[in-house]
């Protein structure tokens, strides 16, 4: 009975039985704990010890929300939802009508890809550009479940090929580093080239994934209502602003600066209280007015920055289990020597270390200490070993409840509360992306 199994179990069953993911992770960790060894105490300690990790996480979307509900009121959300929905046409032809669905999905996409490479802000772009184009999607009525897999796949396919942006700080600084120190004993030395080639593979399965759920399982239409984008207590007696091209203006800088101040301090909580200040300026709300809007966007945004913080736990709690060791060690004694079934077992336990933990970035260091020396022991190329170590990580960010990679994509969806996390999120990113990169991670290994 290993902690880390058991623990995963109870999260995702109860998530999927739409038992709130807050409380699905928090009884997994008590669960694993226990099992894992840990005194109650000792549980409930180690949680409350990885939990002030995550609160700076949830802080910042509580700011990111509260800025995307000043832009609202700006006027400049609506007036690009219905600049779009005029070039759609009111009776366009269903042609056209999938022409603007695709350029859509493939503009999102491009937004996704450059917030990891070309303009590395992550997920601070969702809440502002996404949420203003629901009006759009419903008018298209786009399976949300599509721009879901867009985003998530532009979250993470790019860091994890191109090493620019984030995807220098995981390919190099934290894959190949760990990589190499893992193996320095064992003679592996892995050289900066071999990374982006090596992950090229499972790479190459995901967007495999992508095509599928864009042109295959999501590509029919689905019903939405139209709802108010973002919810919030207004003072008595305000009035959304009217459009006036100051206000638009400030927008646009606003928008500006909050992406360029969070790239250049690497802060999304400054970003967005510059964004929000410069909005004040412009006249879209006026300053007494900022505790009804910070309580708007907190709301909106509660449940992502609960669940960061509650993961941030859970993973602590793993971690002093001490049972990911003897959950890698215990499923090899089962094969000997068989190449296929411990590449296979390797890639099955990272998905179940990841899963829970949600973040690759922050898990390689696990998986290379313990995967890399099986890698060797089992005569696995150096190029073969990063597929394996790189694949496992990233299992945790594709398809994850607690990953910011489909956090994200429900921030900006579900603004209006018709966009289940679990399952028009996670369920199908875990679908399309975790399946293809297991497949294609165990063939890069075996091939290699």
């Amino acid at each position: 009975m290993n902690a880390v199994i058991i623990a995963v179990l109870v999260m995702v069953a109860l998530s999927l039985l739409r038992v709130s993911v807050v409380f699905a992770l928090v009884l997994g960790a008590i669960v694993g704990g226990l099992v894992g060894g840990l005194s109650l105490e000792d549980t409930l300690g180690a949680f409350n010890d990885g939990v002030g990790g995550g609160a700076q996480v949830a802080l910042a979307y509580a700011t990111l929300g509260a800025f995307a509900v000043a832009l609202s009121r700006s006027g400049l959300p609506d007036l690009l939802a219905a600049r779009l929905i005029r070039l759609l046409g009111q009776e366009s032809s269903a042609a056209h009508q999938a022409r603007v669905k695709y350029l859509l999905l493939g503009a999102i996409l491009l937004m996704a890809i450059f917030s990891q490479n070309a303009i590395p802000v992550h997920i601070a772009f969702i809440p502002i550009l996404i949420s203003p184009l629901l009006a759009l999607m419903n008018q298209l009525q786009l399976d949300r479940r599509a721009v879901a897999c867009a985003l998530t796949f532009g979250l993470t396919a790019p860091y994890m090929l191109l090493p620019v942006g984030f995807g220098a700080i995981f390919l190099n600084d934290i894959l190949l580093a760990n990589l190499n120190s893992a193996g320095e004993a064992l003679g592996l030395d892995i050289t900066r080239s071999m990374v982006p080639a090596a992950m090229a593979i499972p790479v190459g399965g995901m967007a495999l994934g992508l095509l599928v759920a864009l042109f295959f399982s999501y590509r029919g239409r689905r019903g939405y209502a139209d709802k108010e984008v973002a919810a919030s207590s207004i003072a008595a007696g305000h009035t959304s602003a009217t459009p006036h091209r100051l206000g638009l203006l400030m927008s646009g800088v606003a928008i500006v600066a909050a992406l360029g101040l969070q790239l250049y301090t690497g802060s999304m909580i400054l970003g967005g209280l510059v964004g929000i200040g410069l909005l004040s300026m412009g006249g879209i709300f006026k300053w007494r007015e900022a505790d009804d809007l910070f309580t708007s966007g907190m709301r909106m945004m509660a449940l992502i920055g609960f669940i960061m913080i509650s993961a941030a736990g859970f993973a602590e709690v793993m971690k002093a289990t001490g049972d990911i060791d003897a959950l890698v060690s215990g499923a090899f004694e089962l094969f000997g020597d068989n190449r296929g079934l411990a590449a296979l077992t390797m890639l099955l336990v990272g998905l179940f270390i990841t899963l829970g933990i949600g973040s690759s970035f922050s898990t390689i260091p696990i998986i290379a200490a313990i995967f890399v020396p099986l890698a060797v022991q089992f005569g696995f190329s150096p190029m073969a070993t990063v597929v394996l170590v790189g694949t496992a990580a990233a299992l945790g960010d594709a398809g994850s409840p607690a990953s910011d990679s489909t956090l994200g994509p429900t921030a900006g969806l579900n603004v209006d509360g018709q966009h289940d996390h679990i399952w028009d999120s996670v369920v199908p990113t875990f679908i399309h992306y975790n399946l293809p990169l297991i497949a294609f991670g165990w063939l890069g290994a075996m091939w290699l």
